[in-house]
């Protein structure tokens, strides 16, 4: 049996549990010859706690403006430095202007008081609440993402990779899943490798043989792609920041026909607890990458978006009123952003739970009215296809009329 870590090129060792054991040779066996047209779910976490108030701008609640004297962001009536008018009383934070456009297009939802049930203001464990889909529980041994894999068969050793230097949370489990922070480091070296091949290579069944093969040959196409030599489609023009071409990456590697289903990215720097800003500033620089890498990939990816969901997510909001340092400290609701395939977009989804004192989470928070878990559940469900969620959401009560109404 082959080993369960297989390394990165030059010492890096981001790369595991790709998993080659028997099990998942009959699983590539069971798939092989399946010709149905995959749907790709591409995850992004914004770890640290982006403030979803001045992310997606309540402006029609007045005690929006009356807790943020210094940071709230403008009404829509500056042009320059006011929210981008959505519905009336929603706006984006003008530095997501190149967001607008997909909101336009009806290709952007947004889920807004959404978060998670257990009200932990601890980044690590609610990090780890999202990423397992478990909220208050620290035991559980898996990711949601790993487990949607489990119930469906491997098809490809490139089934599902994050573009990152460890495989996250919500990755880790049984099914086969890569992690490579650059695609031209990608490589499996030594015995591990020569082991592999030659497994495959003596195989007797054809499928076997010709579906080693096949993972070969893109492996290699992988290890030699240049991502300095891609060129993204449609005039789409990333942000040199390591968002932007963590972005950049999964479009060249979905646009490689190498059976991608779950693609993930990470993005830190939230945590805004001093000198926040607010149409200028910290967060606002942050967002300015975040939505012109968002814009880019969405354009690169052209029709492909067709069968592509890309999804949004941070472990919790901000306090709704501005600290003394011009900050914001570890709140509870926030907003998450549904972009893509099928989604029924233009639209705010969720009840507003109302930002006046006695209106919020301890009295001080945005209160949630969407559990997360309706909105992954949702996604699996009706994007991905998958008819019976329960394993997937272990102890959750997954019911349609729950789900937010993402898609039609």
């Amino acid at each position: 049996m082959l080993s369960r870590r297989i390394f990165l090129k030059d010492g890096a060792f981001a790369l595991v549990s790709l998993g080659f054991a028997p099990s998942f040779l009959a699983r590539t066996i069971e798939a092989a010859g399946a010709t149905l047209k995959a749907k790709r779910l591409i995850a992004i976490f914004q770890r640290g706690a982006v403030d979803g108030l001045n992310f997606v701008v309540p402006f029609g609640d007045p005690a929006y403006y009356g807790a943020r004297p210094s940071i709230a962001i403008p009404q829509p009536t500056d042009a320059e430095n006011g929210a981008r008018d959505l519905d009336g009383f929603f706006g984006l934070h003008p530095r997501l202007a190149s967001l607008s456009p997909l909101w336009t297009s009806r290709q952007l939802a947004i889920v807004h008081a959404c978060g998670s049930p257990d009200s932990t203001r601890s980044h690590f464990d609610a990090q780890d609440f999202m990423e397992t889909a478990t909220p208050g529980i620290k035991s559980t041994g898996d990711g949601w993402l790993n487990r949607y894999l489990q119930v469906r068969a491997a098809a490809s050793p490139f089934r599902a990779v994050a573009l990152t230097q460890q495989l996250p949370r919500m990755l880790h489990g049984k099914a086969a899943a890569l992690a490579m922070p650059r695609l031209e480091q990608f490589a499996v070296r030594g015995p591990a490798s020569e082991q592999f091949e030659r497994a495959y290579g003596e195989a007797k069944d054809t499928v076997m043989n010709g579906t080693g093969r096949e993972a070969f040959d893109a492996m290699k196409m992988l290890r030699e792609a240049d991502p300095l030599r891609y060129a993204p489609e449609n005039g789409a023009d990333y942000p040199r920041s390591p968002f932007g071409q963590a972005l950049k990456q999964i479009a060249q590697l979905t646009k490689a026909n190498v059976g991608l289903e779950v693609a993930f990215a990470d993005v830190g720097g939230w945590d805004t607890h001093v000198n926040q800003g607010a149409a200028v500033g910290q967060l606002a620089t942050r967002l300015d990458d975040f939505g012109r890498s968002l814009a880019a990939l969405v354009t690169d990816l052209g029709d492909r978006m067709a069968d592509t969901v890309v999804l949004t997510m941070s472990e919790f909001g901000r306090a709704v009123n501005e600290n003394g340092n011009r900050g914001t400290d570890h709140g509870h609701g926030n907003a998450m952003l549904v972009i893509g395939g099928g989604v029924r977009g233009g639209k705010v989804y969720g009840r507003w739970p109302g930002l006046a004192v006695e209106q919020r989470h301890d009295r001080r928070d945005l209160a949630i009215s969407t559990d997360f878990r309706d909105v992954f559940s949702e996604i699996v469900v009706r994007h991905l296809a998958v008819a019976d969620a329960a394993a997937i959401f272990p102890g959750y009560d997954v019911k349609a009329s729950k789900f937010p109404g993402l898609f039609g």
